[in-house]
């Protein structure tokens, strides 16, 4: 197996592992503000993330830039929480792609990306040891992460579209009930990590 292949799989599993559930549920609770018909800003958005906490790795894996893991086990949800307050609470994003109010949500994906790559670091400082160069290796790390957001993303619209049909729930509805749980589960994170 190439060095490029293993290195996909690994980010693929690292975000896709149900033991990194901080990271899925940001994911959810980032587009839950969203319909599937605007799929080009949940891309956008996806990938803002992405380079959010591909440079955060790339700092880490380097020893330029460097948080406490108990700091960043606190930060990772406070950012969750951020983002489902944000969906309650702002403006719905217009029909434009670049949107004062939609650039205003890429950038809180790429500013909480740089968070969330903390948390990937630990991981993937282990998986280097002593290799030379890491843009390889970040590289294809990284498009296992972003496909392996794209697997949440797909399977979160797909029952949210099953959803809507069966049960005929509105978005809106949908929007308060994953940004609530996303809130929720959030604070015991908070408070888990404050009291550890």
């Amino acid at each position: 197996m190439s060095e490029f292949s293993t290195f996909v799989q690994l980010g693929f599993h690292h975000i896709a592992d149900p033991k990194a559930y901080d990271h899925l549920l940001f994911i959810i609770t980032l587009c839950a503000v969203y319909q599937l018909t605007e799929w080009k800003k949940i891309l956008v958005l996806i990938t803002a993330f992405t380079i959010g906490h591909s440079l955060t790795l790339a700092l880490s894996t380097l020893d330029i830039f460097r948080l406490p893991s108990a700091l960043v086990e606190v930060l990772i949800p406070i950012t969750i929480l951020l983002t489902a307050m944000h969906n309650v609470w702002a403006k719905k994003p217009d029909g434009s792609l670049f949107s004062k109010a939609v650039s205003v949500n890429y950038m809180l994906a790429m500013s909480f990306g740089l968070i969330h790559g903390m948390g990937f670091a630990n991981f993937f400082r282990s998986l280097m040891g002593e290799e030379g160069s890491i843009i390889w290796p970040l590289f294809s790390f990284n498009v296992g992460i972003e496909l392996g957001q794209l697997m949440i993303v797909s399977f979160f619209f797909t029952t949210l579209a099953a959803m809507a049909q069966v049960f005929k729930i509105q978005h809106r509805d949908w929007n308060l009930f994953i940004s609530g749980a996303g809130a929720g589960v959030s604070m015991v994170l908070i408070l888990n990590g404050l009291l550890a």
